[in-house]
């Protein structure tokens, strides 16, 4: 276990916070081109406009979870960079964000576009991937890496 001494983080800490940002940079990167309607990022995923319709037709509280998840793990990645101990409450609320919006996608109808493998497999990736990142910020919390 690599313990921060005063003042000196390893190296695999930035790795890590680098890496965490990168990835829910992307996050936040799909989500807004998806709200600003990109007919050009969303042309790869298929037909646009049966997947607009279906985003549109979401509940309120679906529109707020969604980016509660995306943006708190952006968040959390900076506060993890910063070493901030308030990383690990970030990504306990984009864990919420994220469990409720995909909760609620899974058991909604999507469109055929949307109703493939990956579109089942990548929600269960993202929520793997925030619940690790909540673990490492706790860990980092616990060895006083984090502030």
């Amino acid at each position: 276990m690599e313990v921060a001494s005063a003042g000196k983080v390893p190296v695999s800490f930035w790795i890590v916070g680098f890496v965490s940002l990168l990835w829910n940079g992307f996050g936040g990167y799909d989500y807004l081109m998806t709200r600003m309607r990109s007919d050009d990022y969303l042309a790869n995923m298929g037909d646009p406009k049966p997947m607009l319709d279906w985003i549109d037709s979401f509940p309120v509280w679906v529109q707020v979870a969604w980016p509660v998840g995306v943006w708190f793990s952006v968040v959390g990645s900076l506060l993890l960079l910063a070493r901030s101990r308030y990383a690990v409450l970030a990504f306990a609320i984009s864990f919420a964000g994220a469990i409720i919006s995909f909760a609620y996608q899974i058991l909604s109808s999507p469109p055929p576009v949307l109703d493939t493998p990956g579109s089942k497999v990548i929600p269960a990736v993202i929520l793997a991937l925030i619940a690790l990142q909540w673990w490492y910020a706790r860990r980092k919390q616990a060895d006083r890496t984090l502030r």
